[in-house]
């Protein structure tokens, strides 16, 4: 009867999120532990929390050391809010610039009345 027990083979010695291992037969027949990592998420816009598209899906911890390229779009809030929400912001603004533009005017030819 073979044994099939493993042990850890880093230091923290628990059962949490971040030491989660998976059992693995090496070409020698042994059995040993592989350590997982984390699963990734793609990331989410700020105002929909919809996910962002053209941006990998990496840990923080990668998502540091990548290039500038890599982590944005070439657009006004590029990698941290997707188009349509951008899109939303820049016709809202325009709309209330439209809104005091008009009340100066109104304001003008209630002056002159």
């Amino acid at each position: 009867m073979v044994l099939n027990r493993v042990t850890y083979r880093r230091r923290l010695s628990y059962n949490t999120k971040s030491n989660k291992t998976r059992l693995n037969k090496t070409p020698g027949g042994k059995l040993v532990t592989m350590h997982a990592s984390k699963k990734t998420k793609l990331a989410k816009c700020g105002d929909c929390k919809c996910e962002l598209k053209g941006l990998p899906a990496t840990r923080p911890c990668r998502l540091a050391g990548l290039s500038k390229r890599v982590k944005t779009v070439s657009r006004a809030y590029g990698g941290s809010k997707c188009g349509g929400c951008v899109r939303t912001r820049v016709v809202r603004a325009f709309l209330i610039e439209e809104q005091k533009i008009v009340a100066k005017v109104l304001k003008a030819q209630a002056g002159k009345k």
